[in-house]
């Protein structure tokens, strides 16, 4: 058989690799590890592959998908919603990992998808924003729990576990902006980014990280890559509420902090967030319109590569 393009599907576990084969039906397993990956490549070697597409699994997925693009293979992210999605049109109701492996490979082939671009820096970045969420959330859980302790023992180990905390975000804090002057490229965006009123290092770097796209694509793009794009609900005569839909919630997380900042400080946003509550606009829909302003005015100052001036907002 002569092979136009093999397409590959895996499915990524933490200790091994379900792999499938669309075009001749091959089925196998191999442990998550060097030595698994030098096992995948072998069965790859000397064939035409078009496409490996993987769903990422919690980080699990990075060794194999840096020995597959080290060795030249197109690899490409399988979003695991739309997977899902997919598999339930394709009447593949069961679910276990080599089914899985199989879907993954005919959603690869039959759907657009991306090769893949790794940046090293970006993904160390992205490490320490996800990081530092993390510990933030930690830090408010925290918080409210000590509020509410009576026993002053249980009162000095939750304070010491929360200055460790705080003394751990602020780490974190130094680690991100010493990589961000490293690179000469984010440093200007990161500049740019922070001379919008409103913006500060924490957006800055989460934006950095986590959307790169951002002065590339369009205004439409970007905001539903955020999740910040209004979705219709219409059918027939019926015009349903218009609702926000997926996206990269840490990214829309932080936009979403960054609005009601800016609602506060910005004289902007502020004037733009009363006149849609002035209209009749509901208080979270209007924080979600300022949210989305926000982006496309950071999108545009990084397209145009210059700083935030009010007079063109």
């Amino acid at each position: 058989m002569a092979e136009k393009g093999l397409v590959v599907g895996i499915d990524v576990a933490k200790g091994w690799l379900d792999v499938a084969v669309l075009e001749t039906g091959e089925s196998f397993r191999v442990d998550n590890d060097s030595a698994g990956w030098a096992l995948l490549l072998q069965r790859l070697r000397g064939r035409r592959v078009r496409a490996v597409g993987l769903e990422p699994s919690g980080g699990y997925e990075r060794g194999a998908k840096q020995a597959l693009r080290k060795a030249g293979l197109p690899v490409r992210n399988v979003n695991p919603h739309k997977l899902r999605h997919f598999a339930r049109a394709l009447g593949r109701l069961a679910k276990n990992d080599r089914l899985d492996a199989v879907v993954i490979a005919r959603y690869s082939a039959d759907m657009p998808t991306r090769e893949m671009r790794v940046d090293p820096l970006r993904e160390q970045l992205a490490e320490l924003v996800s990081a530092r969420r993390q510990l933030t959330e930690d830090k408010v859980s925290l918080s409210n729990q000590l509020d509410q302790l009576r026993d002053a023992m249980v009162r000095r180990l939750f304070a010491r576990r929360l200055r460790s905390i705080e003394a751990n975000i602020l780490l974190i804090d130094k680690r991100l902006a010493e990589l961000v002057a490293s690179d000469v490229q984010l440093a200007e965006k990161d500049r740019l980014i922070q001379s919008f009123k409103g913006a500060g290092p924490v957006l800055s770097h989460t934006l950095l990280a986590l959307a790169p796209e951002l002065g590339q694509a369009s205004r439409r793009e970007i905001a539903a890559l955020a999740g910040l794009a209004p979705y219709d609900h219409d059918t027939g005569v019926f015009r349903g509420r218009r609702s926000i839909w997926g996206g990269r919630s840490e990214v829309r997380g932080m936009l979403y902090m960054a609005a009601l900042t800016a609602c506060r400080c910005n004289p902007v946003l502020k004037a733009f967030h009363q006149r849609l509550c002035d209209a009749g606009k509901k208080p979270k829909v209007a924080l979600i319109a300022v949210a989305r302003k926000i982006l496309t005015i950071l999108s545009a100052m990084l397209r145009s590569n210059q700083p935030w001036n009010p007079a063109h907002s």
